[in-house]
């Protein structure tokens, strides 16, 4: 997320609307913070922050003066607790959203080398690719560790199926060609 906010950006992106304050209003103190935090959040990335900080100073401030609360509780939520799963889980069936799966990663390892390996291989571009196709089909991303494991598992799995295709594609005689000149390089002939 953007570390630099406009008042404009926050009020559209950041802006607790009355049934979202549903929600929140039976919090108090740091879990109010903390809940209606983590709830913007995924609205806006379609994810959970991966630790406390992640979440800007600016975006923090405008939500807490929402909630006539100090910004500074935000920093005692606990991010360790039974109350985090629980506000997860609440957040991610309001929004319609499901944990990922082992099958969700092969599914999304078998999406890349169908329709986007074939023309993009820039990992940064596959990054967001991931990202937003996960936010489609209305799945919490994995880690970030995992999706960069399975990006590199994808593109290793469609250079597997390209060499092999291309492979398949040669005549005998041009494999035969290839086995001798090959046979003529390592004898040094």
């Amino acid at each position: 997320m953007k570390r630099n906010w406009e008042l404009d950006e926050l009020i559209e992106h950041f802006t607790i609307l009355p049934n979202e304050m549903k929600l929140i209003e039976n919090k108090t103190g740091e879990t109010k913070i903390g809940f209606a935090v983590l709830l913007k959040f995924f609205q806006y990335e379609a994810r959970f922050p991966t630790q406390k900080y992640e979440v800007p100073k600016a975006v923090i401030a405008y939500i807490a003066k929402q909630l006539f609360q100090d910004p500074s509780l935000y920093a005692q939520y606990d991010w360790t607790g039974r109350s985090i799963t629980y506000h997860r889980t609440q957040i991610r069936e309001y929004f319609g959203f499901r944990e990922d799966t082992i099958q969700d990663a092969q599914d999304m390892i078998d999406w890349l080398c169908k329709n986007v390996l074939y023309h993009d291989h820039e990992f940064e571009h596959l990054q967001e690719t991931v990202y937003r196709r996960f936010r489609e089909l209305k799945i919490v991303p994995p880690s970030q560790d995992r999706i960069e494991r399975l990006i590199r598992s994808a593109i290793h799995s469609y250079e597997e199926q390209f060499f092999q295709s291309t492979f398949q594609k040669l005549l005998e005689s041009s494999l035969t060609k290839l086995d001798s000149s090959g046979q003529h390089y390592i004898s040094g002939c």
